[in-house]
């Protein structure tokens, strides 16, 4: 095979990489596109919060890329080749909520810059979780599996509960991301008496539960026989509900909904109604890897 040859597949397939990112990245993105609530939120956000938002998205992209990716697994993959996809990943979903935003004229030549980088950023979360997780659902299924799993059976113990955690909160973000600006779980956490927050408790470990191990889904089999740290299916459970929790309580806090001077009982409901949704994604999200 040519030098040139090879020089030509190597850019096709880098071709290929960017478009499935791009597609998975508007097929994620698109719906908080048009949520009013985070153009306002990007709008008034200050630029700690702005490097917040830039550090946790790299850190859930970078566990993303842990078990999968935009681009086609290799085996013995190095840190570094890691990260450098997560900043790819992440310049996708930049580029494409720009795009869309200046499309859709909220983004315009008279917009100041500190307006525009905040709705960019804002904006670009779900389309860069898109773009992480598109060669889970945009690419070949068949090659993939084969490849992912001769790969799981080379990870450690430790190796495939990060991959678990990092789908978990994946899942958990794309679901919750686009309820957690928005006015309804306020109003319905004012509602809730403590004996329903426990009966919400119940109802989101049990479709966690059934969502990965009882529902038939595909690869189920596989989740029950999958290693690591949390193996069990009711530690597992738990594990992930709480790292449901988590992900509803940041996004809360992120979104402005939340803030440290609120009391303990009022994060307690907020996230608690959040988590429900983020339960189910993050079920979702380890079912798929």
């Amino acid at each position: 095979m040519s030098k040139k040859y090879r020089q030509k597949n190597i850019w096709k397939s880098e071709i290929n990489d960017i478009i499935r990112g791009t597609c998975g990245g508007f097929l994620f993105g698109i719906p908080l596109l048009y949520t009013m609530e985070v153009w306002w939120i990007g709008s008034l956000a200050k630029p700690p919060m702005m490097m917040l938002a830039i550090a946790l998205m790299f850190i859930g992209v970078f566990l993303v890329n842990q078990a999968e990716g935009f681009r086609k697994r290799r085996h013995n993959r190095r840190a570094y080749e890691d990260i450098i996809d997560t900043i790819e990943a992440m310049a996708i979903g930049l580029a494409c909520s720009s795009f869309m935003l200046f499309l859709l004229q909220e983004l315009t030549p008279q917009t100041s810059l500190r307006e525009a980088l905040g709705k960019i950023i804002f904006e670009s979360v779900p389309f860069t979780l898109g773009v992480a997780l598109a060669n889970q659902f945009l690419g070949d299924t068949d090659s993939t599996n084969t490849e992912r799993q001769t790969t799981q059976k080379q990870w450690s113990n430790l190796h495939a509960t990060l991959s678990d955690l990092g789908a978990t909160l994946i899942g958990a973000t794309v679901i919750a991301f686009n309820i957690a600006p928005t006015d309804e779980i306020p109003m319905l956490a004012a509602t809730v008496s403590p004996p329903w927050l426990l009966a919400i408790i119940a109802t989101s470990l049990v479709i966690s539960y059934g969502i990965v191990f009882q529902a038939g889904f595909s690869d189920q089999q596989k989740r029950r026989q999958q290693k690591g740290i949390f193996q069990r299916p009711s530690s597992e459970t738990i594990m992930s509900y709480l790292v449901s929790l988590l992900a509803a309580a940041l996004m809360l806090w992120f979104f402005q909904k939340l803030s440290l001077s609120d009391p303990w009982t009022m994060w307690l409901d907020h996230t608690l109604m959040l988590g429900l949704p983020a339960t189910i994604g993050g079920a979702a999200g380890r079912l798929a890897i």
